[in-house]
């Protein structure tokens, strides 16, 4: 550091970023998730003080570059193109729910919903922390779920329908409840994950970012379900105070998370098939993931006269165990994150100092508060956000997908750690 602010007596704070020495060896699988097979294995490339542009081979970073603009104009149209159709689909869903509750019930409905949505993209916000999805991905994801999710379900349900016959009203209700609600609607929801996958493969590394995806459409299809069925509470019942009460706690306290927890398993298994193939595989996955979803959304929706024996002894504990499996996810991301920049620590590009800061929430927390007390507060997230981002690069390489175009987008992002590393450290 060349100039430092004046300082109390007891000196200046730490400076994190001063280190040495070499790390200790480390595995190349830290962890369940990400495993890589040693012949996709390669070293990080060798920093040894040059700079980037030193030993990129001929002819690869123009390649980057046309890469980058390619991923980003599908992100681009990945974004125009969700806008639209979230736009075309409200000229249906919107007049659906008016025609069914009312202004009132609408009105009503809409507000309520809101409080289990907070709650919703509140977990998603917890969960996405360690590395944040782009909020325009994040925004196409929602309005896929409360918009085209649900005019997808509209469209599609009249015909599903159509090819059985019931002469009981009863029997009618119950097969769409158990058969075709799920079937369609997490068909709907889950053609969002598979576009996402698809278009916007750069940023949907893994597991966790499955489940922030799916979490994020199923909170928005479960929004607008609310208002419908909050609205109808209002708008059909005697007693409307008395039953919109009991649908709220039915569906705002006891199950916010049920849309969540079916899509999230789709997400889920498309999330681990990020990391194994192409676009084959992502369709495969999208397929096989469709499989827990709609069998969780079929066991929740066939609770009837045993609902609450269920709900103890069935959903509370899949909720627990989807809890559970969400941080487990979280550990094994952040200790593949610490063993992929300890590769590069290796090969020069961090200290072992810098890669415990990056690689826990305590060490980021402390960077923060460091680079805070000089103003650089801004450019000490970008560099953590930028090393995560950098660490996922270099698990699709091991993943032996893509090897040279990953590679490219790697050297990319090394001479962009050197100048936000300059910008931090000034």
């Amino acid at each position: 550091m060349s100039m430092h602010p004046r300082y109390p007596a007891s000196g200046p704070p730490e400076d994190p970023f001063r280190g040495g020495g070499t790390p200790l060896p480390r595995e190349a699988n830290p962890t369940w998730m990400g495993q890589v097979q040693p012949g996709n294995y390669r070293s990080a490339p060798g920093h040894q003080g040059h700079p980037v542009d030193a030993f990129v081979p001929p002819g690869v970073q123009g390649s980057a570059v046309r890469a980058g603009r390619v991923r980003s104009g599908s992100l681009v149209a990945l974004t125009i193109g969700g806008s639209a159709l979230a736009f075309l689909s409200l000229f249906l869903v919107v007049p659906f729910l008016l025609s069914n509750i009312g202004a009132a019930g609408f009105l009503i409905g809409f507000l309520a919903s809101l409080i289990p949505l907070s709650v919703v993209l509140l977990t998603v916000h917890v969960i996405d922390k360690w590395e944040p999805e782009p909020k325009r991905l994040l925004f196409f994801a929602f309005t896929w779920g409360a918009a085209v999710s649900i005019a997808v379900t509209l469209l599609i349900q009249p015909f599903f329908v159509l090819g059985f016959q019931f002469s009981d009203e009863a029997d009618l209700q119950t097969f769409m409840a158990t058969v075709q609600a799920p079937i369609v609607e997490e068909f709907a929801k889950s053609l969002g994950l598979l576009l996402l996958l698809l278009l916007a493969r750069r940023h949907f590394d893994g597991p966790v970012d499955g489940v922030v995806f799916a979490f994020t459409i199923a909170g928005g299809f479960a929004f607008t379900e609310n208002i419908l069925y909050f609205g109808r509470a209002i708008a059909e019942s005697a007693d409307p105070a008395g039953d919109f009460a009991q649908v709220f706690f039915l569906r705002g306290v006891m199950s916010p998370f049920a849309h969540a927890i079916f899509t999230g398993t789709t997400g889920l298994v498309m999330g681990f098939a990020a990391r194994r193939g192409g676009t084959g595989v992502a369709v495969a996955a999208f397929v096989l993931g469709l499989l827990p979803a709609m069998f969780l959304h079929n066991r929740w929706n066939s609770m009837g006269q045993g609902f609450l024996v269920d709900y103890i002894l069935v959903q509370v504990p899949i909720f627990f165990l989807a809890v559970a499996g969400i941080i487990l996810l979280r550990v094994a991301e952040k200790r593949l994150t610490r063993q992929r920049l300890l590769e590069y620590s290796a090969a020069g590009w961090f200290t072992p100092a810098e890669v415990e800061l990056l690689a826990t929430f305590g060490g980021r927390r402390t960077a923060l508060r460091w680079a805070g007390s000089y103003g650089r507060k801004r450019q000490m997230k970008e560099f953590t956000k930028a090393a995560t981002q950098l660490a996922n690069t270099r698990q699709r390489i091991l993943s032996g997908r893509d090897v040279q175009l990953h590679q490219a987008e790697e050297r990319q992002q090394l001479q962009r750690i050197l100048a936000l590393r300059a910008a931090v450290a000034r």
